[in-house]
């Protein structure tokens, strides 16, 4: 048996975590390319629309402290693969959903299970490899939720446009079904996992957990990222849907390939991060998001995909560097630890719907770059003062 600590991972452990990422967010953003149809067909507000894709979020915020408990007590790819089974269920429910409201309920339930898949896997890399075999499998993994997040919604964009959005969730649930048959034949059982069953010692990590400044730190950084990603994807959609861009959902899905960029940059994160160290690394990564944020103002559509792509590479090398950051400033309870970040990260997602559709409602694509432009602000505050003594 491999022991993996001591070994680089081989190539179907790298395939097996990179996809991973990809089936635990194919699900989560994939409406975001159809929400001009949901608009239409559901009678939403803009504000609703955009609900429909915090309700996912929500739902991973809430149930991410849980799962990481509930991992540490029982193991890893368990939970993996039933999460993976469990998510095609309101995927396929999507489909039925007769109003905005049944939409943002089955979208809670996706969200429900994406914890169980995300935070559990971290914690599996965390436990089972160190130094730069964790680095590399941890930017890996975040590549593969950049490809996830790109095919979800390039699917769901192409498949609606073909034939409509409701039979293409069926599409959409056999994919997570097919990904939970994958991971359970490819991914290798934990080895060095030792289970902790004691809720008493899990309150008293968690206590811990709260009192440690390098976790506090990324949960802050996490909720900015995810509130900066999700209100710009979100509604930039139905500001490119209006004049004078008028896009369709296929173009819609297409705008969604810049994510492919990040699928590349991601993995050379490894890079600066070795080499520069998590603070450094964040510190530029959010610096260039904010930049792509302030160039999506340009009116030619090529300049709005230009400032897309370099918005959303920063956030995802902040990602990497913010769970390698949890990986190497965190020895205990890593699963719980990994819980409270992806609750903050989520909940920011959520606040992030929330706000920039607020501020779409009254400014347009303008209110929504002004609030956008605050969170990356926080972001910044927060890596330069909250992580200054971090590894």
């Amino acid at each position: 048996m491999m022991n993996t600590h001591s070994r680089s991972p081989d190539f179907l452990l790298r395939l097996a975590v990179a996809l991973t990422g990809v089936f635990a967010f194919l699900q989560v953003y994939s409406v975001q390319a159809v929400l001009p149809l949901l608009v239409r067909d559901l009678q939403a507000s803009e504000v609703q629309a955009g609900l429909a894709v915090g309700a996912t979020v929500l739902g991973v915020a809430l149930m991410s402290p849980f799962m990481g408990m509930l991992s540490d007590a029982v193991g890893r790819k368990v939970f993996i693969v039933g999460s993976l089974l469990f998510l095609g269920v309101p995927t396929a429910l999507l489909a039925v959903a007769a109003s905005i409201e049944q939409m943002m309920f089955y979208r809670f339930l996706q969200g429900l299970a994406v914890p169980g898949i995300t935070v559990v896997l971290i914690a599996y890399i965390g436990e089972e490899f160190g130094g730069k075999a964790m680095t590399r499998l941890m930017s890996l993994y975040v590549a593969g939720t950049v490809l996830g997040g790109f095919m979800g919604r390039f699917l769901l964009g192409h498949l609606s446009e073909w034939m409509g959005w409701r039979s293409a969730f069926y599409v959409m649930a056999a994919l997570s079904f097919a990904g939970a048959l994958f991971v359970w034949r490819q991914l290798p059982a934990s080895q060095r996992f030792v289970p902790k069953p004691d809720f008493q010692t899990a309150l008293r990590t968690l206590s811990g957990h709260l009192k440690n400044r390098y976790v506090a730190a990324a949960c802050l950084l996490g909720a900015c990222v995810l509130c900066s990603l999700v209100g710009c994807f979100t509604y930039i959609n139905l500001h490119l849907a209006q004049a004078p861009y008028r896009l369709d959902s296929g173009s819609l899905a297409n705008l969604f390939a810049v994510y492919l960029i990040g699928m590349v940059i991601t993995p050379l994160s490894a890079r600066l991060i070795n080499r520069f160290g998590s603070r450094r690394t964040i510190l530029l990564a959010v610096g260039l998001s904010a930049a792509g944020v302030l160039g999506t103002l340009f009116a030619p559509l090529p300049a709005v995909v230009a400032a897309l792509a370099l918005m959303s590479s920063g956030v995802f090398i902040t990602q990497a560097a913010t769970i390698s950051y949890i990986a190497a400033n965190v020895t205990e309870g890593r699963s719980l630890a990994s819980g409270l970040y992806y609750m903050a990260y989520y909940g920011g997602g959520t606040a992030g719907s929330w706000l920039c559709g607020l501020a779409y409602a009254q400014g347009g694509w303008t209110g929504v770059v002004w609030v956008l432009l605050l969170v990356q602000a926080a972001a910044l505050l927060i890596a330069g003062r909250g992580m200054a003594k971090a590894v």
